[in-house]
C-alpha cells in the first residue's frame, strides 16, 4: 500500500514537471519567435531607410521590395542573418540594432551625396581613398555652411543618442544563453558564408539567381536600382580582383602581330614636352541662353586641337591622368576601380619611361600633397625622376585655398630653364577644383549675362574667372615657349567637366546636375569632351584631332615630337585609325559609328579592340609577355634599375 502510495506521488509529480517543461518549452518557443519577429521588423526598417536614403526617394523603394523577381527580401534575410550573428557574439537580444544600423545608413546616405555631385554611387573602393575627402572638407564647408552645421549637429546629436540607446539596451535588453547564442550562430554563420561565397559577379550561381540578384556591372547605376544599395555594395567587393580576359596568355600576347607598330627612332634635335592636365577645364560658352564677356578663353579657343572624351565627371581626376600617362584605358577594368589606389603595385610602362629611355629628364608637377590620389608611389612605379607637390616646390599664391596657375606656370619656366637636358614634365593644375563658391576671387572680371539665379550667377562667375586666368597662365606658358631656342611642345587639356550643381540643369545644358554614363554619342560628347592643345613652338597647333579618349594622348604626344615607337605610335597608332574613343559604354569610330555596350558581346569584340586589352592586361597584371617587344625602353630601363 505504501508502494503504491509513494509511485502515485512520483507520477504526479513526474506529470507536473512534464506539464512544467512543456509550459517552458512553449514559453521558450514563443519567446524565440517573438524575438526572431521583431529582429525581422528591425531589418525590415533598416533596409527601407537604407533605399530611401540612397534612392532619395521613398516610392522606388516599395517595387524593389515587393517584387519576387527582385532581391528586396533577400536583402532583409541578410540584414537579419548579421543582426542575429552580432547578437549571439554580444550576448543581448536585439542590441545588433546599434551596430547595424549605422553601418548602413551612413555609406547610404554618402552614396546619395556622392551621386548628387559625381553621378556615381558609393563604391567599396570610395573607402579608400577617404583621406582625399577629408583634406577637401574646408572647401565643402565653405561652399555649403550651414549645410556643413547641420550635418556636425548630426553626427553628434548620432553618437550621443547611440551611447544612450547602447547603454540603456544592455542594461534591459534581454540576455541571450549560452545555448541561446549557439543556437543562433550554428543556424546563421553557414548561411552568411554561403551568401558571400555566391558574391562574386563573374560566376554563375543558381542560388543567387533564385534570389533574384542579378550582377549588372557594365551599368553601375541600374545595379544599384535593381538590387538595392546593400546587395550591389556586395557584389562590388570583389572588383580589386581583374579576371584575366577570355583567351589571354602568352601565345595570345604572341599572336599580336608586328609589323607596322613603328620603331624606336626619333627626331635629330629633341624637343622639351610639357603635358598640362587643367583641372576642370571646359569651355562654359557652351551653356545654352548664357553670355560670357569678354571671353573667358581666347587663348584655348585660337588654338583648340579638338576635344578630350573624359571618362569621368566632376572628380576621379586620378582616372583620366592613368590613361593619359599610360595609353591604357579605364575601359578594360572594373566600373568604379580606381587604378592608382587599387592596381599600380609594380613598375609599369609610361611616358616617363619612354622620355627617359631617350635621355629625357622626367618630372611631376602638383601643387598639393604626394599622398593625394597615391601619386608619389604611382609616379615612381611610371618611371618619374622626382615628383615635386606643396610640400616641396615654393610657395605659391593662392585662389581660395588652391594654388594659382600662374604661380605653377612661373615653376615650370623656372624649372625649364634651369634643365640642362631635354625635359618632360607632366603638371596637373588645381586652381580650377570645385566647389565654386561665391568670392574665391577678389575681383570677377567675367560678366555673365543670361536669366539665371543668383546662386547660379555666382558659381558660373567664380568658375569663368577660373577659365580666365588658366587661359592667361597657358598664354604666359607659350610666350615663354617661343622664346627659347629648343622647341617646346605643350599639350592641355581638361580632366573632366566641373562640377556645377544646378546650372547645367537650370540652364538646358543637361537633364540632371550630372553627366550621363549611358546615352547616345552626341549626348556623351556634349558631357564629356574637354579642350585639347597640342601645339609645338616651333610648327604651332596640330589641327583636326577630333575628339578623343585620354588614353590616345601618348599617340599624338609623341606624334608631334617626332618620335616612333613599338605600341606609343605603333599599337596605338593602328587602334586611332579606326576608333577615336575607347570608353566602357562607347566605342565610336573617328566617323562617328558608335558601339554602346561593346564590352558586353565579348564573342564580337574587334580584335584590334581585344589584342589592347591583352596587351594592357599583360602589363599590369599579367607576366609581361609583351615588354620587350612593345615596350623596349621600359624594359631596358628596368633592367638597368634592378642590375
Amino acid at each position: 500500500m505504501v508502494a503504491l502510495v509513494i509511485e502515485s506521488a512520483l507520477a504526479g509529480r513526474l506529470a507536473l514537471f512534464q506539464k512544467i517543461g512543456a509550459a517552458r518549452q512553449k514559453s521558450a518557443a514563443l519567446r524565440l519567435l517573438l524575438s526572431l519577429l521583431l529582429t525581422s521588423l528591425f531589418s525590415l526598417s533598416i533596409v527601407v531607410t537604407v533605399e530611401w536614403i540612397a534612392r532619395g526617394e521613398l516610392a522606388p523603394v516599395w517595387p524593389y521590395l515587393m517584387s519576387p523577381s527582385r532581391p528586396g527580401l533577400a536583402t532583409i534575410g541578410v540584414v537579419m542573418l548579421a543582426m542575429l550573428i552580432i547578437d549571439a557574439l554580444v550576448g543581448r537580444a536585439h542590441s545588433s540594432v546599434l551596430v547595424v544600423a549605422p553601418l548602413l545608413l551612413v555609406p547610404a546616405f554618402i552614396s546619395s551625396q556622392k551621386q548628387n555631385y559625381l553621378s556615381d554611387p558609393l563604391y567599396p573602393s570610395d573607402f579608400l581613398f577617404a583621406r582625399q575627402i577629408i583634406e577637401l572638407m574646408p572647401v565643402m564647408v565653405r561652399d555649403r555652411p550651414w549645410t556643413a552645421v547641420g550635418l556636425a549637429i548630426g553626427i553628434v546629436t548620432g553618437l550621443a543618442a547611440t551611447a544612450l540607446l547602447g547603454r540603456y539596451v544592455w542594461k534591459h535588453a534581454a540576455a541571450l544563453s549560452r545555448r541561446e547564442r549557439l543556437g543562433r550562430l550554428s543556424v546563421c554563420l553557414p548561411l552568411t558564408t554561403l551568401f558571400v561565397s555566391q558574391m562574386d559577379p563573374t560566376q554563375y550561381s543558381f542560388i543567387r539567381e533564385k534570389l533574384g540578384i542579378i550582377p549588372i556591372v557594365w551599368d553601375q547605376n541600374e545595379n544599384y536600382n535593381y538590387n538595392g544599395f546593400v546587395i550591389a555594395f556586395a557584389l562590388n567587393l570583389p572588383m580589386a580582383d581583374v579576371k584575366s580576359p577570355a583567351g589571354y596568355g602568352p601565345n595570345a600576347i604572341d599572336a599580336i602581330p608586328a609589323r607596322n607598330y613603328g620603331y624606336l627612332s626619333g627626331p635629330r634635335e629633341k624637343p622639351d614636352v610639357i603635358m598640362l592636365m587643367s583641372e576642370s577645364l571646359w569651355d562654359p560658352t557652351r551653356l545654352s541662353n548664357v553670355a560670357f564677356t569678354p571671353d573667358p578663353m581666347p587663348t584655348i579657343r585660337a588654338r583648340q586641337s579638338g576635344n578630350v572624351f573624359s571618362p569621368e565627371f566632376g572628380g576621379m581626376t586620378a582616372n583620366v591622368e592613368f590613361e593619359a600617362l599610360t595609353g591604357f584605358s579605364n575601359a578594360f577594368l572594373p566600373y568604379g576601380s580606381i587604378p592608382y589606389q587599387q592596381y599600380v603595385r609594380r613598375p609599369l610602362p609610361s611616358l616617363a619611361t619612354f622620355f627617359r629611355g631617350e635621355g629625357y629628364t622626367a618630372r611631376a608637377l602638383h601643387p598639393f600633397s604626394g599622398w593625394f590620389w597615391n601619386r608619389s608611389e604611382v609616379y615612381r612605379a611610371f618611371g618619374f625622376e622626382e615628383f615635386h607637390t606643396e610640400e616641396t616646390l615654393p610657395t605659391m599664391d593662392k585662389r581660395g585655398m588652391f594654388a594659382a596657375d600662374d604661380s605653377l606656370m612661373k615653376e615650370i619656366m623656372r624649372e625649364g630653364d634651369a634643365a640642362e637636358r631635354p625635359f618632360f614634365f607632366f603638371a596637373v593644375t588645381l586652381q580650377g577644383h570645385g566647389p565654386y563658391e561665391a568670392n574665391r576671387y577678389a575681383e570677377n572680371t567675367v560678366h555673365i549675362g543670361g536669366n539665371l539665379s543668383e546662386d547660379d550667377r555666382e558659381t558660373l562667375a567664380t568658375y569663368a574667372q577660373g577659365v580666365r586666368e588658366a587661359d592667361g597662365s597657358l598664354k604666359m606658358l607659350m610666350d615663354w615657349a617661343e622664346r627659347r631656342d629648343r622647341e617646346t611642345i605643350i599639350v592641355l587639356w581638361g580632366d573632366h567637366l566641373p562640377p556645377l550643381g544646378n546650372v547645367y540643369l537650370n540652364t538646358g545644358y543637361m537633364s540632371q546636375q550630372v553627366a550621363s554614363r549611358k546615352a547616345p554619342l552626341d549626348v556623351m560628347k556634349k558631357e564629356h569632351q574637354t579642350p585639347l592643345i597640342v601645339w609645338s613652338s616651333k610648327k604651332g597647333v596640330r589641327k583636326d584631332i577630333g575628339t578623343i579618349s585620354p588614353s590616345q594622348l601618348p599617340y599624338q604626344v609623341l606624334k608631334t615630337a617626332g618620335y616612333e615607337h613599338p605600341f606609343y605610335t605603333g599599337f596605338l597608332g593602328r587602334v586611332q585609325k579606326k576608333y577615336s574613343i575607347v570608353d566602357r559604354y562607347q566605342l565610336a569610330t573617328r566617323d562617328n559609328q558608335a558601339f554602346p555596350d561593346w564590352a558586353r558581346k565579348e564573342q564580337e569584340i574587334d580584335p584590334i579592340v581585344r589584342d589592347y586589352r591583352y596587351l594592357q592586361f599583360d602589363m599590369m597584371f599579367g607576366r609581361q609577355q609583351g615588354l620587350e617587344r612593345f615596350f623596349p625602353s621600359h624594359a631596358q630601363l628596368v633592367s638597368q634599375e634592378s642590375s
